[in-house]
This record gives C-alpha cells, sequence and structure tokens, in this order.
C-alpha cells in the first residue's frame, strides 16, 4: 500500500453488500494529521500535574459526593417455614436447657441476683408447646 504524502489525502474505495445483497461502493477519506491539540493554558503556561490535581480536588470539595457502600448480599435461606420453625423452636429448647444449668450452677449468694431471676423467668417458661406446633406448608400442600 502506498503512503500518502503529508499534504494529500488518502483516498480508499471498498465494496460491500447492503442489507438487500446490493453492492456497494464505501468511501474512506482520512487525513494524515497528528494528534489533536489540546485545551489552551489558561495563564501563559500549562498547569503542572500538582497544580492540576489541587483544581480538581478543590472542585470535588465543593460538592463532595457520597461514598459508595455495598452491603454484603446474605446466603438464601432454601429451607421450608415449616423446617426453619422446627430448628428455631429446637434451638430455643437447646437455650433453655443451657440456662437451667446455668440456674443450677449459681452459687447461693447469686440466687437473688436480677440475672438468677431473669434466667428463672426463661426456665419458667413453656417451651414445649411452641415446640409441638406444627405450621401449615401453604398453598393447600396441608
Amino acid at each position: 500500500m502506498r503512503r500518502p504524502c503529508a499534504d494529500r489525502e488518502e483516498k480508499r474505495v471498498t465494496y460491500g453488500r447492503d442489507m438487500r445483497g446490493r453492492s456497494t461502493a464505501m468511501r474512506y477519506v482520512t487525513k494524515d494529521s497528528s494528534m489533536p491539540t489540546g485545551r489552551k493554558p489558561e495563564g501563559d503556561r500549562a498547569m503542572t500535574n500538582a497544580e492540576r490535581q489541587a483544581r480538581y480536588r478543590a472542585r470535588h470539595a465543593v460538592h463532595p459526593t457520597p461514598p459508595m457502600t455495598s452491603r454484603p448480599s446474605r446466603p438464601v435461606d432454601r429451607r421450608s417455614r415449616p423446617q426453619r420453625w422446627r430448628e428455631a423452636a429446637a434451638e430455643l429448647l437447646a437455650l433453655q436447657a443451657e440456662y437451667a444449668d446455668w440456674i443450677a450452677a449459681m452459687p447461693d449468694s447469686l440466687r437473688d441476683s436480677p440475672t438468677a431471676q431473669a434466667l428463672e423467668a426463661l426456665v419458667d417458661l413453656d417451651l414445649d408447646a411452641l415446640a409441638a406446633i406444627d405450621p401449615p406448608r401453604g398453598y393447600g400442600r396441608d
């Protein structure tokens, strides 16, 4: 391919087909020019990188953008509601047993403390009725 002279345009014709299959001629005209020049300096000389950075920071300090926060997504729980209910009730019964062991191991000097009273209230709850409930499966699958 012949290189164009610096003062001449390069003219090239290529042939292709349009959507209906007809032959078309496409003409490309390019000028041999250097990169486009940037903006002219505002003063008598171009800004340094430090001056450009300071101008950028000052411009963005006027209207600060809120920081981007992304919340980590929680894993999807694929268990059914009745299964989650049974597991929650079993966990509550296990915690109640631990609280009963805790109050049994508590020294006599702490039996009247607010902690002991809270533990007794938790142990006295009737969670067996809660565990006996069988929730519906929903959508006519009872």
